[in-house]
């Protein structure tokens, strides 16, 4: 593959509903779509990083410009034989994992339909069909919070987690393990909003039989974290944590905690992601496929890593509905059984670009070139 030319679209579409977690409240989903082109062919790229840096260091403005000052030029100087070449290219720079792996993404789905394969085939994905879970916000009352596990049982889902923070934990997933029983496939994710001093606390968790408790501690902890796992019973998950294969070899070794949840964007593109999911297999550790509110080319991505054979817990790919009235990928990303979707089998990410979606919600346009200067278009009103 030559990459001739790369687009970059910045985007912004509101949510069905506002999203609370302990890191503040959502109400739009912004991000940058990539396009790469070679030949007749275009591959699709999403950057997950949000419009603040509250995940990780990575906005929305800092990918566009590490894409666009760094990542874009160096891609243009290299042929690539295979997608993995990409994070060879990019390993010079330290960090700004999601602003790579929106490209990386875009270069992956491009090879695979390049070569007739779908995405799913082209990371060596064994799955026809992958289980899916779904994330909730912190909900302004148990009450309403219990309201809306029910909606989602009754939709199917295959695993239920829930957000919490101090003053909103041990109590609401009481009040779900009173009203559902001990059968619900329940989780609970803390975004690092405790630390050590809530040991006490957090030990109270293990009597509900969590699947596990997702990233309870530090951001950038694995040394409590182990500390912590060997005072619970039920599994640490660690997300924000875990940005490459050696952070994850790492937090194994220490025993800070017993499952890992991969997220492409965070630890830096498809090709990582792969590494990560092969490590956690052969050290036996349990993986699944985090959500970012991705929108349906994201979601495709995520789709087609989670047909790997390791990621035996259900992610956090929802259905497009579930987030938008609209999506930028057509038909819209919908169970095909409750709480399951299907792999795609058509050829890279397996579906159609809804161009009319994103021209609605375009906020910037820009196209690079190879050999030729870049152009720019601004959406007036933004």
């Amino acid at each position: 593959m030559k990459i001739e030319r790369v687009d970059l679209q910045r985007i912004k579409i509101p949510l069905t509903a506002p999203f609370v977690t302990s890191m503040g409240l959502e109400t739009h989903k912004e991000c940058i779509l990539v396009r790469a082109y070679s030949g007749n062919h275009v591959g699709f790229g999403e950057s997950v990083a949000m419009d603040v840096p509250v995940y990780n260091e990575e906005d929305v403005d800092t990918v566009w410009y590490m894409l666009e000052k760094y990542l874009i030029p160096q891609l243009f100087t290299r042929d690539i034989e295979h997608p993995d070449q990409v994070s060879e290219i990019f390993s010079w720079m330290r960090r700004n994992q999601m602003a790579k792996s929106a490209l990386e993404g875009a270069v992956w789905d491009l090879y695979a339909k390049m070569n007739g394969l779908s995405l799913s085939q082209a990371l060596g994905g064994t799955r026809t069909t992958i289980d899916v879970g779904v994330s909730i916000g912190i909900e302004p009352t148990i009450e309403k919070l219990l309201e809306r596990v029910d909606g989602f049982i009754r939709d199917g889902y295959k695993k239920i987690k829930v957000k919490i923070k101090p003053g909103f934990d041990v109590e609401p997933m009481r009040a779900i393990r009173h009203t559902f029983g001990p059968d619900v496939p329940l989780m609970a994710d803390a975004n690092s909003a405790y630390t050590l001093a809530d040991i006490d606390m957090l030990k109270q968790l293990d009597e509900f039989g969590l699947i596990m408790i997702e990233q309870p501690l530090g951001h950038d902890d694995i040394i409590d974290h182990a500390t912590l796992q060997r005072e619970l019973k039920t599994p640490i998950c660690l997300d924000e944590s875990i940005h490459t294969v050696a952070d994850a070899r790492k937090a194994i070794e220490l025993g800070s905690c017993r499952i890992i949840n991969i997220k492409i964007g965070r630890v830096g593109g498809l090709t990582d992601a792969k590494k990560l999911h092969d490590l956690c297999a052969a050290k036996g550790v349990p993986v699944w496929c985090g959500g970012m509110q991705e929108v349906g080319i994201g979601r495709a991505h995520n789709i087609a890593i989670a047909s790997l054979s390791n990621f035996t817990i259900p992610g956090d790919t929802s259905p497009s509905h579930r987030y938008f009235t609209e999506d930028v990928v057509t038909p819209m990303i919908d169970f095909v059984s409750p709480g399951v979707l299907s792999v795609p089998t058509g050829a890279g990410i397996g579906f159609t670009i809804n161009e009319a979606a994103i021209l609605r919600s375009l906020v910037e346009h820009k196209s690079y070139y190879a050999n030729q200067e870049s152009t720019t278009t601004v959406i007036p009103g933004w």
